[in-house]
This record gives C-alpha cells, structure tokens and sequence, in this order.
C-alpha cells in the first residue's frame, strides 16, 4: 500500500535593500520512480520568476528561474504531493542477502559506475584508512551487513551537530573534528565506502520518521542528505548515517548526485552595489496524510 505524503519546503532570503537577483537553480522536485510517484507539485516564487526545466546529467529535474524585478525578499515555496511505494525489506530479519563481500562488479557495471568509484579527495585515504582500521570492527560477510556496519560506525563514532553555512566537509575534517550534520556524515559514509571497492553517490531530499516510529530522528524539518551505494543483484541502496537507517520509507529523495555541492537544493546568486543578504529561512513540514493513503 502506497503512503501518500505532503511536503511543504519554504525558504525565504532577505536583503539590506533591493537587489537584481541572478538566474537561480532549483532542485525540488523528485523524479518519478517505482517507489516514489509525484501526484502534484507547485512552486511559489516571489518575485514572479520564468521556469525553465531541464534534466541534468544525473537525471534529475532540474528548475532554472529567471528574476525581472528588484526585491528585497527572495521566497521559494515548494509543495510536493507524492505517493511513497517504499516495503523496507532490507530491515526485516529473515531478508537473506545475495552479495557476498568482498564481491567484483561486471565489466559493465564498472563502466557505468567509474565516476562513483574514486575517492572525490585522494588526499585523505590516509586519514580514512587510519579511521576505519581503528574504529570499523563489525564488518559483515555481506555486502549489505558490512554496509549497514559501516554506517553504524559513522553514527556511534561521530556527534551530530546543525551548521547553517554552506559547504560540506571533507572526510578528514570530519574524522578530526569528531562533529558533522547530516551531508558531512552521509559525505564520510560515501568515501569510506568507495576505499572498499563500492559505488556510492550523495541524495539530498526529506525524513519522515513517522513511518520507523522514531520521534527522536535527526533531520526532520529541513532537507536531509543520506547516501547510495550500488550493490550487484540488489542494485542502489539507501544508508542514512545519521539515524542508522538502511533502505527505510522515511528517506524521501528529490536528487542523487556525485559530489555534495551538486546536490543543493536551491542556488544563486544576487548583485546590488554593497548588498548584503540580511538572512536565510528554512523550513520544511513533512506530513503524511492518512485520510488519502
């Protein structure tokens, strides 16, 4: 049975005076899938903007607004209506798993996923390698139990903490640091699972932990970020380090992404001589509406 699902993501930035407000980039809308139909969308955008929609080299939708007028308030207001088909059957305990690890994709699937194989910072494979050697202990001999172990070494090893500026942290920074949200986390998961031989990319998109019963889940009103790894014969399964969830109806994806910073919901830029943006409003509601299920 499909859970039918609002979201309501509001974001709103505010200038010292009027500003000309660039071409801005959207990424808010979810692609259609088996597990994830979108029954409506709406954008509301003040100032009125012109939408151009493309699909990127991911194959995410992608919106490109252009501004006429003047403002000193810039707000982006998306409503999303879709229909959740997700089953969680990777977390159900009589689930037997056919990948073994350390397994060898096909020449094939190397082909097609090089570009999500390699570490995105070379320089910290010392750094990561220190780490997981030291604090990665329960290494399953599946491919799914050894990456649902890897998460979890993420989770337990690490503090959660919200950071409102931009930008992602590199593996090591993270590592020494010892603090990241949710993207550095899901960052650090990618990396580490890549030094493993797997094809990992980064998804940016919603948390309702309604479904897992979990009132304390971190993430839930503003985007979130987990990350993919393709495993052979189960294909791209979702790891949410932050919360410790594998594959789980509560990860609503909009985007999946190579890198993090190509994964931002909303970017772009503004001019005004001496402008300065005053501040950003984020906030995102999740509801899942029973009455329509």
């Amino acid at each position: 049975m499909a859970s039918i699902i609002t979201i309501t993501h509001r974001t709103e930035y505010t200038y010292d005076r009027p500003v000309i407000l660039n071409p801005h980039r959207l990424m808010l809308r979810p692609r259609d899938g088996h597990d994830l139909w979108v029954d409506d969308a709406f954008l509301t955008i003040r100032p009125k903007a012109t939408l151009r929609w493309y699909f990127d080299t991911f194959g995410n939708s992608v919106a490109e607004a252009s501004f006429q007028d003047a403002t000193d308030v810039l707000l982006i207001e998306s409503q999303l209506l879709l229909r959740r088909y997700a089953t969680d059957r990777l977390l159900r305990a009589d689930t037997s798993h056919i990948c073994p690890f350390p397994f060898v994709y096909t020449d094939d699937d190397m082909r097609d996923l090089y570009p999500f194989l390699g570490l995105q910072n070379p320089l910290d494979q010392a750094v990561l390698d220190d780490w997981l050697e030291d604090k990665f202990n329960q290494r399953g001999s599946d491919a799914v139990t050894f990456l649902r172990g890897l998460s979890d070494t993420v989770h337990m090893n690490l503090r959660y903490s919200a950071r409102d500026e931009m930008g992602t942290q590199t593996a090591a920074e993270t590592i020494a640091s010892g603090i990241g949200t949710c993207r550095d986390f899901a960052f650090l998961f990618m990396e580490a699972a890549r030094r493993f031989g797997f094809a990992a990319r980064f998804v940016t998109g919603y948390l309702d932990d309604r479904p897992q019963g979990q009132a304390s889940a971190i993430g839930g009103g503003a985007t979130h970020a987990w990350a993919d790894v393709f495993v052979p014969n189960e294909g791209w399964i979702e790891f949410d380090p932050t919360n410790r969830i594998t594959a789980g109806s509560a990860l609503i994806r909009v985007a999946t992404t190579r890198t993090p910073s190509q994964a931002s919901p909303i970017s772009g830029s503004f001019q005004g001589l001496d402008a300065i943006c005053l501040g950003l409003a984020v906030s995102v509601d999740v509801h899942e509406d029973l009455n329509r299920a």
